[in-house]
């Protein structure tokens, strides 16, 4: 098994790659302070968000959402989207396929 090294891809913010196959990728984000953001983005693969621990608000298309523990979110193919972190917490997201730039 390959581990990850963690990332900071934003202020506060952590990424590790848990584990990856060519169609599928699981990764952790770490967000660390209230406030801190996943900016608005887009990307070409369907992306699923569970709420690991603390809360979010989302923005996907346009529309916001606030989310906690347990929650889960689908951001479908090219939707803009981002967050900002309400509460400290992480956030377990899929891709499909994998994002090879997270590699």
């Amino acid at each position: 098994m390959t581990e990850f090294p963690v990332v900071s891809p934003d202020t506060n913010v952590k990424r590790q790659v848990l584990a990856d196959t060519p169609t599928l990728m699981m990764v952790a984000f770490t967000f660390e302070a209230k406030g801190a953001e996943g900016a608005l983005h887009s990307h070409p693969h369907v992306q699923s968000t569970f709420v690991e621990s603390g809360r979010f608000m989302f923005t996907i298309d346009g529309v916001q959402r606030e989310v906690g523990p347990g929650d889960t979110l689908i951001v479908e193919s090219g939707l803009e989207h981002g967050c900002v972190c309400l509460e400290p917490g992480r956030l377990i997201d899929n891709f499909s396929p994998r994002r090879d730039d997270f590699l």
